[in-house]
């Protein structure tokens, strides 16, 4: 009850009289009363008027179930919310939850991880109450072979996202880091659960750094926030919802084909590094190319220096750019 009362008033966006909000639930003045109450008390700011209602002011800078459902536009993803002060990484946590049996779309979102981390077993710094650090369950309808591609689907998805709440626009380094000018502000790691050819889950983890004001000295090169290149804080939930939303409906396309024809052109139109000189790293082998687009297995075309072509796959090599940008 006390999520629907606050979805109304976020929908309102004026003055809601009691007697409304009692007709609307069925429920009585004393119990709407009591509601409001526990909204305060988790640091909703609600004017009281008499004669007028109520009518929702502020919301507080910190990670809500209901305020995350009642601003979240889905049809499945983000419909089963945990919301964590602290925990050791929330893809461990959604991945304990799947295997608990944890339902498709399930989403796990902490204020700081003790132990989050990215690509290759790296660590990923999660300053509490100032970055979005969230994972979400799958059990999708797709071939094995395909569901990596979920990984630059998510990239897709955090790009839109940054555009729409922080009013930035950022570059997609392939597969999965989001940059804003050269720096890395978000990363993403997905991880599986399979049985020989058959999934049981996907746990894509997205880390967005949203309000961090200063990174240790050994990643302030290559590492940025949304309030450092915009000077003005990110409003985080309405961040974590905007990603979600776009996830949901670009993984809706992605479904009908099982790979990335549909999506192809718009992730190429955000990359970082495209029709610049790069360098591919193999193990103890190196080699410099030229970067263009992915094609619809989401592989990277490269072009060598005698002008041959071939695709590389994201789970094999590292990139590294050679002209305006960082890793």
């Amino acid at each position: 009850m006390k999520e629907k009362i606050l979805i109304r008033l976020k929908q309102c966006g004026g003055y809601v009289s009691g007697q409304e909000l009692c007709e609307t639930f069925g429920v009585s003045r004393t119990a709407v009363w009591k509601h409001i109450k526990a909204l305060k008390e988790e640091g909703y700011v609600i004017d009281s008027v008499s004669n007028k209602g109520y009518k929702l002011v502020k919301s507080p800078d910190i990670l809500l179930a209901e305020d995350i459902k009642s601003s979240l536009s889905t049809s499945w993803l983000g419909k089963t919310v945990k919301v964590m002060k602290t925990v050791d990484s929330t893809n461990l946590e959604a991945r304990r939850l799947a295997e608990a049996g944890a339902s498709h779309g399930t989403l796990v979102t902490a204020e700081e991880q003790t132990s989050g981390k990215g690509r290759r077993g790296r660590s990923w710094v999660s300053v509490p109450g100032q970055g979005v650090w969230m994972s979400f369950v799958l059990r999708p309808d797709v071939e094995l072979e395909n569901s990596s591609m979920l990984t630059l689907v998510a990239a897709l998805a955090v790009e839109k996202g940054i555009k729409d709440a922080a009013g930035i626009d950022g570059k997609i380094k392939w597969p999965n880091d989001v940059l804003i000018n050269g720096k890395k502000v978000c990363g993403i790691l997905t991880e599986l659960s399979a049985q020989m050819d058959e999934l049981n889950y996907i746990v894509v983890g997205i880390g967005i750094n949203a309000n961090i004001e200063q990174f240790p000295e050994e990643v302030r090169d290559k590492a940025t926030s949304l309030l450092l290149e915009t000077g003005k804080p990110a409003d985080r939930i309405a961040l974590l919802c905007r990603v979600l939303e776009y996830f949901e409906h670009d993984y809706e396309i992605f479904k009908k084909t099982q790979d990335f024809s549909m999506l192809m052109e718009e992730y190429n139109s955000f990359l970082a590094h495209r029709g610049q000189e790069i360098k591919v790293m193999r193990g103890n082998d190196e080699y410099m190319c030229k970067s263009g687009g992915i094609n619809r297995r989401g592989e990277l075309i490269v072009e060598d220096s005698l002008g041959r072509t071939r695709e590389i796959f994201s789970g094999e090599v590292s990139i590294r750019g050679i002209h305006g940008y960082s890793v």
